[in-house]
C-alpha cells in the first residue's frame, strides 16, 4: 500500500524500543508534581475568580450564569487533563519497576507446560496483502502447536467481480502459509529426530554434549536464520509497513537466530559445556517457530451461525464452537452445524484452548508476544487475570502527514494505558489480547434467534465491543492487564476519510457503557469490596470524556463568556498537561511543538466526535444496534462526508469573527483565543486534509446532495414470497397472499364444495374414516346432486307455466328400482 510521500512526513522507520525506558526518580517526581499544581490551579481560579465576582461585585443575573457555565467547562477540560497526568504518572511507576523475563525462564517454562493457545483473526474486506502479513507475522510466533484461525466474513459469494476475486485470494492465504513452513519446519524437525536418535534411550538429561552436537546445532540455526532473511525479501513491499516487517518481524527474528548460533559457538570456544537437555530445548525452540496451523473459518457460510454485521459477533460464532464437534445438516436455508450424534457422518471438530488470542487483520505481533503474555497469565497469583496485552504501537515511516500526527496519539495512548493498569482501570483495546477461555465462559450470554442457540462472549451492543465486555470481566471478578512491553503494531488512518470512521466509531458507545460500569461500582461496594476512586475517575473519563470535551470545547469556541472570566490561572491549570505530552512527543520520537499540532488535529476533529456521541444518544433512545464501521485502510485515499470537511472550515470562519469583534470589544483574552484557535485550525485543514483534497470531496458532496435518486413512488405489492419462505417462515400473516398461497385456494376451494355436498347427502362420516378419500366417490355425488337439482327446476318451470294457463308437461316416472333420494349405501356397496 505505498502511497506518495509529503512534505513534513515522517523520516524515522526505526520503531520505539521495546522495553520502555526506565524513568529517573526526577521524572516521576515532576510528574506527581504536575499533578498536584493542577489540582492547586484549579482550586484557586474557583475561589479568586468566581468567588471573588459573586462577592464583590454587583454582577447581574446573566454573568452569574456564565460564570457556572465557564467553571463547568474549565472544570471538565481540567479533569481530563488531570486524568492525563494520573495515568503517566501510573505509567511512569510501572516503566520503573518491570523487570523483563529472562529468555532462559521463558525457555525453561514451555519445556515443562504447554498451555494451548489459538488466534484469532477477524477480518472484513481487508486487503490481501495487509491479513497475509497478520498471518504471517503470526505464525512465525514463538509458541508451541500454535492455531491461527482467519475469521473470514466477507460475503460467500460477492456480486462484484473484484471483490469476489480478493476474496478468493484472501481465502487462500492459510493453505499457501502452510505451504510455506512446511519446508523449515521438516527441515528443523529432521535435524531435531537426528539429535535425539544419535542418543541413547534414558540418557541423563544432564550428560554433556559433544562438541559435534554443538556445532550440528549452531549451523541448524544459521540455516533458519537464512531462510528467514529469504523469506523476507520474497515478502518486502516498498511502503513504511512493509519496512517494519522486513526489519522488526523477519529481520529481527533472522538476528535472533543468527546471533544464538554465534553464541553457542562462541560458548564452546570458552570451554562452555553444555547440557543434552539445553540442546534439545534449542531445537525445540526452532520447532516452534515454524510450527503453526492457519485454517479459515467463513461464519456466512453456515446457517446455524449468527451474520450480524459486527466483528464481536464474528469472534462470537467461533468461540461459540470451540470445543465441540458437530455434524454438518442441509436445511432448506443452507448449511448448518448440529451436535454431533453418535453414528453421524460429516464431523467437524473444533478444538478448545485454554487461551484465545484476538488480533485484528490489520495488526502486527513481535516474535515473542505470545510467549511473554501467556507466561504472564501462567505465573502464581495471576490466575483471576483474564485478559493481558500490549496496547498496540503506530508503525513509523508514515507516508502522510495526517498518519504520522495519528501515530503520535496512538503512541501517547499506549502510555495511558500502560498506567490505568497501575490503578486497576485497564480497558481491553481490542487490536491484540490474550484472553483466558474461562473467563469468556465466565461472561456468556445465551439466547435463541431463529431456532438455533447464539452465544454471545464479547458484547455487540455498541461498535466498541471490548470496552464494554471490560465491565463485564470486572463484574464477575477477572482483572485485565497492559504487559508494560511494545510488542503490538496496527497501522493507522492514512488520510482524512478513513480517520473521520475510525474517530467516529470510536466516540461511539461509551455513554451507552456508563449505566453498566455505575452498576458495577454498586455491586462492588456491596461485596464489601469498593472500587478505588482513581479507578471509578479514570474509567469514568475514558468512557465520557470526548462528550463533554467536545461540548466544552463547542462552548468556548462558539460563546463569547465575559472577559472577567479568563483568567491566567486557567493558562496555570492547562500549563502541566501541555508540558508533559510535549516532554512525552520528544521521547517517543516526535517534536515538542507536536502538541499544538494535536490541537488544531483535534479542533478539525470535532464534530467528528460529536457526531459520535450524537450516536450514543440516538442509540440509547431508540435501542437500535449501530453497524460496526470499519477503518478503510487501502491504496486510495477515502472521501471524507460533507458535514466533516465543511465544519473546519466553518470553525475558522466564526473564529476570525470573534477574533474582529473580541479585538474591538478589547476582550484582549478572548480575543487571543480565538487568533489561536484560527491558526491552529487552518493549519491543520492545510495539512492534514489538503486543499485539493478538501476541495474534492465538498464538490462530491455537493453533488451526492443535489443529485438524489429519485424514489419509486408507484404502489409496490408485497414482496413475492416462494416455496423457501412458506417453508421456513410460514404462512403470511399480513393479509396478503403469495403466489403458491393463491395456487393453493383455489385447489381447495373445490375440493371444499365437494366435502361439503358429500355432507349434505350423509356422507360425511365416510370422508372422515376413510383413510383416504376416494374423489370419484365425491365426484358421483356432486354430480347426482346437480342432475337432481336439474329435475326439480324443471318441475319448477311446469308449474309456473301451469298457474299461467299453459298446459304441463308429464314429468317422466322413475325407473323401477331407483330411489329418487339416493340414501346412502352401506360400507359394502362402495
Amino acid at each position: 500500500m505505498s502511497r506518495r510521500r509529503q512534505w513534513g512526513a515522517e523520516r524515522r522507520t526505526e520503531p520505539l524500543p521495546i522495553q520502555h525506558p526506565r524513568p529517573t526518580t526526577g521524572k516521576i517526581a515532576r510528574s506527581r508534581v504536575a499533578i498536584v499544581l493542577t489540582v492547586t490551579f484549579w482550586l484557586l481560579y474557583v475561589i479568586s475568580t468566581v468567588l471573588r465576582e459573586f462577592i464583590d461585585s454587583d454582577a447581574g443575573f446573566r454573568f452569574s450564569v456564565e460564570a457556572v457555565a465557564y467553571v463547568v467547562t474549565v472544570s471538565a477540560l481540567g479533569f481530563s487533563a488531570l486524568m492525563y497526568l494520573l495515568a503517566r504518572e501510573g505509567a511512569l511507576t510501572r516503566f520503573r519497576d518491570h523487570q523483563r523475563t529472562t529468555r532462559s525462564e521463558l525457555d525453561r517454562f514451555f519445556a515443562r507446560r504447554t498451555p494451548s493457545l489459538t488466534v484469532l483473526v477477524p477480518s472484513y474486506a481487508e486487503e490481501t496483502d495487509v491479513v497475509r502479513a497478520t498471518l504471517l507475522s503470526t505464525a512465525l510466533q514463538e509458541y508451541p502447536d500454535l492455531r491461527v484461525v482467519l475469521l473470514l466474513d466477507d460475503p460467500i459469494n460477492p456480486s462484484n467481480p473484484a471483490d469476489a476475486a480478493r476474496v478468493e485470494a484472501t481465502k487462500s492465504l492459510p493453505e499457501q502459509i502452510n505451504r510455506l513452513l512446511a519446508t523449515p519446519r521438516r527441515h528443523v524437525e529432521e535435524a531435531h529426530a537426528r539429535f535425539v536418535a544419535g542418543r541413547p534411550e534414558g540418557t541423563d538429561p544432564q550428560t554433556p554434549a559433544t562438541p559435534a552436537e554443538v556445532q550440528a546445532l549452531a549451523a541448524e540455526y544459521r540455516w533458519a536464520a537464512r531462510w528467514t532473511v529469504r523469506l523476507a525479501a520474497v515478502e518486502r513491499t516498498d511502503d513504511h509497513v512493509g519496512t517494519f516487517l522486513d526489519e522488526q518481524v523477519y529481520g529481527k527474528l533472522a538476528e535472533d537466530l543468527e546471533t544464538t548460533a554465534a553464541a553457542i559457538e562462541a560458548g564452546a570456544v570458552d570451554g562452555q559445556v553444555l547440557p543434552v537437555a539445553a540442546l534439545d530445548r534449542f531445537y525445540q525452540r526452532m520447532v516452534r517457530i515454524f510450527t503453526a496451523e492457519v485454517s479459515v473459518f467463513q461464519r456466512k457460510a453456515w446457517v446455524s451461525t449468527s451474520h450480524e454485521a459486527n466483528k464481536a459477533m464474528n469472534l462470537n460464532s467461533y468461540l461459540a464452537l470451540m470445543g465441540g464437534t458437530y455434524r454438518i445438516e442441509q436445511t432448506l436455508d443452507g448449511l448448518g452445524l448440529a451436535e454431533v450424534e453418535p453414528g453421524d457422518e460429516h464431523v467437524l471438530t473444533v478444538p478448545d484452548s485454554d487461551y484465545v488470542l484476538t488480533l485484528d487483520a490489520d495488526s502486527v505481533l513481535l516474535r515473542e508476544y505470545c510467549l511473554r503474555l501467556v507466561h504472564f497469565l501462567e505465573q502464581p497469583g495471576n490466575e483471576r487475570v483474564g485478559v493481558v496485552q500490549t496496547p498496540y504501537s503506530a508503525f513509523r515511516g508514515a507516508a502522510t502527514r495526517i498518519e504520522r500526527l495519528a501515530g503520535a496519539t496512538t503512541d501517547i495512548q499506549h502510555m495511558l494505558h500502560q498506567g490505568m493498569t497501575q490503578f486497576g482501570a485497564t480497558f481491553w483495546v481490542g487490536a491484540n489480547a490474550v484472553i483466558r477461555k474461562r473467563a469468556l465462559d465466565d461472561i456468556v450470554e445465551v439466547e435463541s434467534v431463529g431456532g438455533y442457540e447464539v452465544r454471545r462472549y464479547i458484547q455487540d451492543r455498541t461498535v466498541i465491543e471490548d470496552t464494554e465486555s471490560s465491565i463485564d470481566l470486572a463484574t464477575h471478578g477477572w482483572t485485565l492487564v497492559n504487559y508494560p512491553e511494545r510488542l503490538s503494531y496496527s497501522a493507522t488512518p492514512p488520510d482524512f476519510g478513513s480517520l473521520v470512521v475510525q474517530r467516529r466509531r470510536w466516540a461511539n458507545g461509551g455513554l451507552l457503557i456508563m449505566p453498566k460500569f455505575f452498576a458495577h461500582v454498586r455491586t462492588k461496594r456491596r461485596q464489601g469490596t469498593p472500587v478505588r476512586l482513581a479507578e471509578q475517575f479514570l474509567r469514568v473519563n475514558y468512557m465520557a470524556s470526548t462528550a463533554w470535551a467536545s461540548v466544552a470545547l463547542v462552548l468556548l469556541l462558539a460563546y463569547p463568556y465575559d472577559g472577567r472570566l479568563l483568567s491566567p490561572l486557567v493558562l496555570l491549570m492547562a500549563a502541566g498537561y501541555f508540558i508533559s505530552m510535549a516532554s512525552d512527543l520528544k521521547q517517543f520520537g516526535y517534536k515538542r511543538s507536536d502538541v499544538f499540532r494535536i490541537y488544531g488535529f483535534n479542533l478539525i476533529l470535532l464534530t467528528v466526535n460529536l457526531a459520535g456521541v450524537l450516536k450514543s444518544l440516538q442509540q440509547a433512545v431508540t435501542g437500535a444496534k449501530i453497524p460496526f464501521a470499519r477503518t478503510p485502510k487501502v491504496k486510495d485515499r477515502t472521501a471524507a462526508p460533507l458535514l466533516h470537511v465543511m465544519a473546519p472550515l466553518v470553525i475558522v470562519g466564526f473564529s476570525v469573527f470573534s477574533f474582529v469583534r473580541d479585538f474591538q470589544l478589547q476582550n484582549w483574552g478572548n480575543a487571543a483565543f480565538a487568533g489561536f484557535n484560527t491558526v491552529m485550525a487552518s493549519y491543520a485543514i492545510v495539512a492534514y486534509i489538503g486543499v485539493g483534497a478538501l476541495l474534492v470531496d465538498i464538490g462530491r458532496g455537493l453533488v451526492g446532495w443535489f443529485w438524489v435518486d429519485v424514489p419509486d413512488r408507484r404502489p409496490q405489492g408485497p414482496p413475492e414470497r416462494g416455496w423457501h419462505s412458506v417453508l421456513t417462515v410460514g404462512s403470511s400473516a399480513d393479509g396478503t397472499a403469495a403466489p403458491l398461497e393463491l395456487a393453493a385456494r383455489e385447489s381447495l376451494a373445490h375440493a371444499r364444495a365437494t366435502a361439503v355436498a358429500a355432507v349434505r347427502h350423509g356422507q360425511g362420516a365416510l370422508l372422515l374414516e376413510a383413510p383416504v378419500v376416494d374423489e370419484a366417490v365425491v365426484e358421483e355425488v356432486v354430480a347426482a346432486e346437480l342432475e337432481q337439482f336439474e329435475r326439480e327446476a324443471e318441475l319448477a318451470l311446469q308449474a309456473a307455466a301451469g298457474d299461467l294457463g299453459a298446459e304441463p308437461d308429464t314429468p317422466p316416472a322413475p325407473e323401477p328400482g331407483t330411489d329418487q333420494t339416493r340414501t346412502p349405501e352401506p360400507d359394502g356397496g362402495r
